[in-house]
């Protein structure tokens, strides 16, 4: 549980990258090659986009959620300069999962590289990087009344809790993926273990449609889990049962990322995509008394809900 910070030494401090690190992959709806490099950044920073091919300040973008113009099957931010940057939702749930709190993301394209279609090679970027703590204590948003947000048959809310948890639930009419729940502890090393490998995932007979509107240009095997009728076209299956309920965490782990600090409280969705995680986030700055500012502290995570899969129909 949340106590009271009655010593300093006992809050933890904000972290980012020794050293500089680079990557490069394909935009998953662009279809184009792009090079990323990760920077170290000072305390209080927080996590800047920055467009290389883009000068001065309109190739500025930071990682909020008020910044986000576009949720059509991303997360896309915009400036006021018109400079855009998709797909950001997958690197933010993994520099979640790292606890990176300031950090420079340099791209020279419009797109963060969709890698595996996972946050696990952001991951493995951020560990073969390094991290240092430096002089400033991390900060959280702790919930303290439940906020929710309805459209349709999708709900999401807030409520609060220790840590950070989930219960999430999709339900699609196709037989591959069905009614599919889990109930999980999203504490960093959680994440980690049981939704940073959990990949996108798509329909084939969607995907003429898609690519005429410009998106999912650079899908493939390789980056998504496709789905044809009944049957999974990856050859080497899925990487958990319920891989589809557990990306669809991912995505509103990454999403949350963008309130600025971890959320502390326990998260209900049901149907859910990336325009509902956002306007769950502006519902919630919009009532004060539902949040505050809270340091972290070493025991903060330290008896999450204990972790389930529930049974799918």
């Amino acid at each position: 549980m949340l106590g009271k910070r009655t010593q300093k030494s006992r809050t933890v401090a904000q972290r980012t990258l020794k050293g500089p690190i680079a990557c490069t992959g394909t935009g998953l709806h662009s279809g184009r090659k792009v090079a990323m490099q990760l920077l170290p950044a000072a305390p209080n920073h927080g996590i800047v986009f920055r467009r290389r091919d883009i000068p001065g300040d309109a190739g500025v973008l930071k990682a909020d959620f008020r910044a986000v113009r576009d949720t059509r099957l991303c997360s896309m931010l915009a400036n006021d300069a018109g400079t855009k940057i998709g797909t950001i939702e997958h690197l933010m749930a993994a520099l979640y999962g790292a606890e990176i709190d300031n950090l420079i993301v340099e791209l020279d394209a419009d797109e963060v590289p969709v890698m595996d279609g996972s946050a696990a090679p952001f991951l493995f970027l951020v560990d073969c990087a390094g991290t240092i703590e430096q002089a400033a204590p991390r900060r959280a948003i702790e919930i303290l009344a439940p906020i929710a947000y309805s459209e349709g048959d999708a709900h999401i809310e807030l409520a609060p809790g220790a840590g950070f948890s989930a219960e999430f639930e999709i339900d699609f009419a196709n037989e591959a993926i069905g009614r599919q729940a889990i109930h999980v502890a999203l504490e960093p090393a959680g994440f980690r273990q049981d939704i940073a490998r959990a990949r996108t995932f798509g329909f084939e007979h969607e995907v003429a449609s898609l690519r005429a509107m410009g998106l999912a240009r650079g899908g493939s095997l390789d980056n998504a889990v496709v789905v044809s009728g009944e049957r999974i076209l990856n050859e080497d299956g899925l990487r958990f049962d319920d891989e589809f309920v557990r990306h669809k965490v991912l995505d509103l782990v990454g999403d949350f990322y963008l309130a600025g600090a971890p959320i502390l409280g326990h998260a209900r969705a049901r149907r859910t995509g990336h325009r509902h995680n956002n306007a769950l986030l502006h519902a919630l700055f919009a009532a004060p008394a539902a949040w505050r500012w809270t340091e972290i502290s070493p025991d903060t995570y330290a008896r999450p809900p204990a972790r389930a899969s529930l049974a799918s129909d």
